[in-house]
Order: structure tokens, then C-alpha cells, then sequence
């Protein structure tokens, strides 16, 4: 008779309360947050390169890439200012340090790599500067030989917070409650890396003379390919927490992305022989990294704004787990 019932009985359909969303959508704005992630990431990468050209020799690489290093961390931080309304609330993230919230961590890195760039943009600008100019403003000693130690000094360093400025904000992503980024907590690092590191490369490429841009074009080619495996990878391995990034506006966004990335960074390696395939690489992957951070921005408040990406994996995880328990045979029955 049981076993009767539970056949005339339907499976119960996905509902929520009155349709309506189960967590609040994210109340970031465009193109602020997506400007941020993307100029974040590309000041942290591009800090990587500057160090690495600076070593191996390139220096006119590495100078350009000190100054998008700067360039990208200031901009970005008006970005990020501009998004909290006001100023003295980034200041209020930097009254401590939580290492276990990525928001402060990336405060603080923040504000400890856009000083670093800062400097090592500022002794990379020096010698270009006339003389007479740069005597009236630096003593002889400071100007001649100070400078451009604290300026290599802190390149090295803004070296060491690059990799943490790139890819912070993808753990800030997924540590929140956003069902297309919180399930991406395994990819998402790597694919801002990826990203970060292409961005770099290409800027590299567009400010630097291409018979020195050899480790640039390497950086975008590379970023490239690991962006778009990250990007693969991410969208196989989600189920139903992955269909906003094939779908929709995010979805147009993230092929765009991927058609962008990939193409440009095919590109890089012959991008040498001449500045159309220079300029074409490089705008290529510059257009795939923003449409990387705004189809990441539309997938989650799409994920967000339906209440089944929340509530259908919650439910199928908990089945799961009742399924995985094993009563103990020596209990005594209910």
C-alpha cells in the first residue's frame, strides 16, 4: 500500500518563495568593478614582467612595464573608490589586517603595491627627464645613484605583491554566497592569472619597440592559453552553476572573451614581424580580458537573481549526503 502511494504521489517541482531570489544580487556597478578587476590584475602582472625584464635585460620593456604597473594600480584604485561612494571607506579597510578575509588582504596589498609602483614608475621616468629639471627637483646623490636603487628595490618588491594583486579578487569572488562565482573557487584564480598576465604582455607589446618585446609577446601567449583552459575547464566542470556563463549576456560576453584571448595570444608569437600584427594581437587580448570581467559580473547577477541556481544544488547536495550515510547495524531501530 506504501509503495502504491508513493508512486500516485509527483516528485516535487524546484519553487521558492514566491519566485523570488534566494540572495541578494550583487550591487556592483559597470564599469567600475569590472575596470577595477581588470586594471588590478594587470598592474599586478605587469609588476611580474617588469621584474623579469629588468633581470633578463630588456629595460625599455621594463620600464614600460613599471609604468603600467602604476598606471593600472592608480587607476584602478580611482575605479574602486569611485565604487564605494566614498573615500575614507577604503581608508577604513586599512585600520587592520585579517589574513582570513580577502577583502583585507586585498586592501592592503592595494595599498602596498600602488606605493611600490609608484616608486619604480617615478625612477623609471627619471632619466628621461632633462637634467636641468631633474636637478632642481632631486639632489645630484638622490637623482644619480639613490634613486635608482629604491626604484629597482621596489620594483623587485611590487614583484612579490603582483601575483596576490592578480588574483585576490578572484578569491574575493568566490567567497561570497554567488552561486556562478562561489562554485568557481577552484578555476577563477587561475583564470585572473591568466588574464592578468595576457593584459600585461599585450600592454608590453603595444609600448615597447618589438625587437624588445620578446618576453611580452611570451607573457600574452601564455596568459592567453591558461585563461582559456581555466575558462574551459570552469564551465565543464560546473553543472547547473555554470549555465550563466553559456548563456545570455554573460554568455556572448565569454565566447567573445575566449574567440579574443585566444586569437590574440595565437598571434603573439609571430606578432614581431610587423606592428598590424603587433596592434592586433595586443587589442585582441586587451577586448578579451574586459569581456572576461564584465561576462563574469552579468554570470553572477543572473546566477544570483534566480533563485534555482541556489536552491536546486542545495537540494541535490543534500540528497546526496543522506544518501552517503551508513546506519550503525548495532543501533537499535527507529
Amino acid at each position: 500500500m506504501a509503495r502504491r502511494q508513493d508512486e500516485m504521489v509527483p516528485e516535487a517541482g524546484f519553487r521558492s518563495y514566491y519566485g523570488q531570489p534566494v540572495i541578494k544580487p550583487p550591487i556592483w556597478h559597470e564599469p567600475h568593478m569590472p575596470a577595477y578587476l581588470y586594471l588590478g590584475g594587470l598592474s599586478g602582472a605587469a609588476s611580474v614582467l617588469a621584474a623579469t625584464a629588468h633581470l633578463s635585460g630588456h629595460e625599455r620593456l621594463g620600464a614600460a612595464s613599471r609604468m603600467a604597473a602604476f598606471v593600472g594600480a592608480s587607476a584602478g584604485s580611482v575605479f574602486l573608490v569611485t565604487e564605494l561612494g566614498r573615500p575614507e571607506r577604503f581608508l577604513n579597510m586599512l585600520r587592520l589586517l585579517k589574513f582570513t578575509s580577502p577583502m583585507s588582504v586585498g586592501s592592503w596589498t592595494l595599498a602596498a603595491h600602488g606605493g611600490l609602483t609608484a616608486i619604480a614608475a617615478a625612477a623609471a621616468v627619471t632619466p628621461l627627464l632633462p637634467a636641468p629639471m631633474v636637478s632642481r627637483i632631486l639632489p645630484g646623490c638622490l637623482g644619480g645613484r639613490v634613486l635608482p636603487f629604491i626604484g629597482d628595490a621596489s620594483a623587485m618588491a611590487s614583484a612579490v605583491t603582483g601575483p596576490i594583486m592578480a588574483t585576490y579578487t578572484a578569491v574575493l569572488l568566490a567567497d561570497t554566497a554567488v552561486p556562478a562565482w562561489h562554485e568557481a573557487y577552484r578555476e577563477l584564480p587561475f583564470l585572473f592569472a591568466g588574464s592578468a598576465l595576457a593584459s600585461a604582455g599585450a600592454v608590453g607589446m603595444l609600448s615597447t619597440p618589438r625587437a624588445e618585446a620578446a618576453p611580452a609577446r611570451a607573457s600574452a601567449a601564455l596568459g592567453a592559453v591558461m585563461e582559456t583552459a581555466a575558462g574551459i575547464v570552469m564551465e565543464s566542470r560546473l553543472g547547473l552553476e555554470g549555465e550563466p556563463y553559456r548563456r545570455g549576456k554573460a554568455g556572448l560576453l565569454m565566447k567573445a572573451s575566449r574567440v579574443l584571448t585566444l586569437g590574440g595570444g595565437l598571434l603573439a608569437p609571430i606578432a614581431g614581424r610587423s606592428r598590424a600584427l603587433t596592434a592586433l594581437s595586443g587589442l585582441a587580448i586587451t577586448a578579451g580580458a574586459l569581456c572576461t570581467r564584465f561576462g563574469l559580473l552579468e554570470a553572477g547577477r543572473t546566477s544570483a537573481a534566480d533563485p534555482r541556481y541556489t536552491v536546486v544544488p542545495q537540494r541535490e547536495r543534500a540528497e546526496a549526503r543522506r544518501l552517503t550515510v551508513v546506519p550503525d547495524p548495532a543501533a537499535p531501530p527507529p
